[in-house]
């Protein structure tokens, strides 16, 4: 699986607060609350993103509260993938169970400008800028995690992976 998408720069600490705000917790519908994502940050981020871009961050993405929120804005904004420096642990898991592909890149992020056109291989954990003819390297997703993105997230995952006569 290789995303194609243009790079938006983040700095570090940028906390589910920031990634959507609290005012916007009463959503439910995934494409209203994509309408705000990153808006605690860059009011215009939703309204200049196209589908398949790529957030691009420093240390410690995703802090604050386990509100899953978050990666659902992300997600259903249509942004195909997220590097960062590191990641909250619990918004690390938040995103795969939502079905949003991420990477673990310290290099890569400072390797990378806003603008940059990048593709994102999970499956190898390779990061190419394709705008400096750059490559890095990120621990590469596991199989069964990039499953889990394809299906769409775990819960989607467990219903594809129950017997026909479980599912319902």
């Amino acid at each position: 699986m290789v995303n194609t998408g243009k790079a938006y720069i983040f700095g570090d600490d940028i906390n589910t607060d920031l990634i959507l705000p609290g005012a916007y917790l009463s959503l439910s519908d995934p494409k209203e609350l994509a309408k705000h994502c990153m808006e605690g940050v860059d009011p215009e981020f939703a309204q200049v993103a196209q589908a398949g871009d790529i957030i691009v961050a420093g240390v410690n993405f995703g802090s604050g509260s386990s509100r899953e929120h978050a990666p659902i804005s992300i997600k259903n904004l249509g942004i195909s993938c997220v590097i960062a420096k590191s990641f909250a642990r619990i918004f690390y898991r938040n995103a795969f169970n939502m079905g949003l592909a991420i990477l673990v890149a310290p290099d890569a992020v400072d390797g990378i400008n806003r603008g940059d056109v990048l593709d994102v291989d999970l499956e190898r954990g390779e990061i190419t800028n394709k705008t400096t003819n750059v490559t890095f390297h990120a621990e590469p997703v596991p199989a069964f995690m990039r499953e889990m993105i394809d299906d769409g997230g775990l819960i989607e995952h467990i219903k594809k992976n129950l017997p026909a006569d479980a599912r319902e």
